[in-house]
């Protein structure tokens, strides 16, 4: 190890090391020398899991391919022919593999649709899904995800998923207690799921406590709701994922073309097939820049939305999480020194995936010398002090303020543990730092304060040496 003095390495993560973790770390200053030593590291090209350090490969790779301003685009076409308001044929949403798609872009695009002229629909409402979608699930949280899930972050990926493929279900408190709570889906309209409340309603200041599930049966899916709300509680918006994304988008979209007054005859139908080449366009609506999409993917490691990103990055049609893992594995192959990786997901939420801290850091610096790339990549890392994510509130002042950064977490089917960022030095200079911990079967339960907490002392070392 080098140093600029004592203690100022990674000895006291290592110590995780004799109870039995894997680690790969490295620390090195930007601007200086190419064959300058690092700070510090241990094993620093051993290949472990990163888990949600995978996002910011993805960041890197969509903000080279795609450019911080671009825009996923969705739209609603149709071949038929639209004559005194009535569109006489299929109307077709297209998705554009927006990652952020929600009910309020959905309501726009209807609101398009009326200043269009279409008052009616001769047909079918058509969510189509061509580009990807449904995609294949490669972990046993998603695949576990297809009949039951008790989380968002399982949900099923489309291009033409809405509000991260997940229904959305708000529960209030009735008048009086003892009374069931009342639960309504939070787009407002009747949506085609079953709602099984069993939440009552407690006296006032008794406490909220809500659990939730979805389980889809051979009816559809069915949102089961158990717990108390007190009379005096503010409403809850509960999420779970769907059985299927392009589901609730039919839903939704449906919904809000009712509300709206149009009336759509034939209902509405799934498919995978590329739209008519007649199709024209009827409405269209464009999600947030690239660099709005990375903040939240990245600040709240946004699973739904990273896989759809990473999918997007696959050029034929129907892509799956291996081809898009193969497309973010060109993208860092292409970085000089970089080293071997195996990218099975843009998420991190597949446990197959392998880096190292050293690959990590390649790619960190690839991107700091990115002049026009940059600010919007490390806009996407947390400040400990003002991160989103509590649990890295932590640390001496100098770790607080002078750090940027990029978590991963995993306990299944082993405990992860991963950080990766940029520091600035007491002197004003530059730095890239990895840290990857891994256990296995036979090594204990890893909480972050196990790692945050050494590391926080390590980097100030290191912030305070240079």
């Amino acid at each position: 190890m080098a140093s600029g003095s004592l203690w100022a390495d990674f000895s006291r993560v290592g110590e995780l090391q004799s109870k039995g973790f894997a680690i790969s770390a490295e620390a090195r200053l930007l601007n200086v020398d190419a064959g300058a030593a690092p700070l510090a590291s241990i094993e620093p090209t051993r290949q472990l899991s990163p888990a949600s350090v995978t996002k910011a490969y993805l960041a890197a790779a969509a903000l080279k391919r795609f450019g911080p301003q671009h825009r996923f685009t969705s739209q609603l076409v149709s071949p038929g022919v639209l004559e005194n308001g009535v569109l006489r044929g299929n109307l077709i949403f297209e998705g554009g593999g927006d990652p952020g798609l929600s009910a309020e872009n959905i309501w726009r695009l209807v609101q398009r649709l009326q200043q269009a002229g279409v008052r009616e629909v001769e047909g079918a409402l058509v969510v189509n899904q061509w580009r990807f979608g449904p995609v294949e699930c490669i972990t046993t949280d998603r695949c576990d995800a297809q009949t039951r899930v008790a989380n968002t972050y399982s949900a099923p990926l489309s291009s033409a998923g809405v509000n991260f493929g997940s229904w959305c279900a708000n529960v209030r408190p009735a008048s009086v207690p003892n009374a069931p709570a009342r639960i309504s889906m939070c787009d407002g309209q009747a949506l085609d799921l079953t709602i099984d409340n069993r939440v009552v309603t407690k006296p006032d200041n008794s406490g909220t406590k809500l659990n939730a599930e979805r389980i889809t049966t051979a009816e559809g899916d069915v949102m089961r709701l158990s717990g108390q709300i007190s009379t005096n509680a503010h409403a809850r918006d509960v999420y779970r994922g769907a059985g299927d994304a392009a589901e609730v988008t039919a839903e939704v979209l449906l919904g809000m073309l009712r509300q709206a007054g149009i009336n759509v005859r034939d209902g509405w139908q799934l498919t995978s097939m590329r739209p008519p080449g007649d199709a024209q366009q009827l409405a269209a609506v464009d999600s947030k820049p690239l660099q709005e999409l990375l903040l939240r993917i990245m600040n709240y490691s946004n699973n739904y939305m990273a896989d759809v990103l990473a999918l997007n990055l696959v050029d034929s049609p129907q892509a799956q999480l291996r081809e898009a893992g193969q497309a973010l594995e060109r993208y860092a192959q292409s970085l000089p020194g970089h080293g071997p990786l195996t990218l099975y997901s843009g998420s991190g939420l597949t446990t197959e995936n392998r880096t190292s801290a050293h690959g990590i850091n390649v790619m960190l610096t690839e991107m700091f010398h990115e002049s026009a790339l940059f600010p919007s990549f490390i806009a996407a890392f947390q400040s400990p002090a003002n991160g989103v994510m509590r649990f890295i509130r932590r640390g001496p002042e100098t770790f607080q303020h002078n750090v940027m950064l990029k978590t991963g977490t995993l306990n299944q089917p082993f405990a992860v543990r991963a950080a990766a960022g940029y520091f600035r030095t007491a002197q004003g200079r530059w730095g890239v730092f990895s840290v990857l911990v891994n256990g296995d079967a036979s090594t204990p339960y890893l909480n972050w304060s196990q790692v945050l907490d050494p590391l926080t002392k390590d980097l100030d070392a290191m912030i305070l040496a240079n």
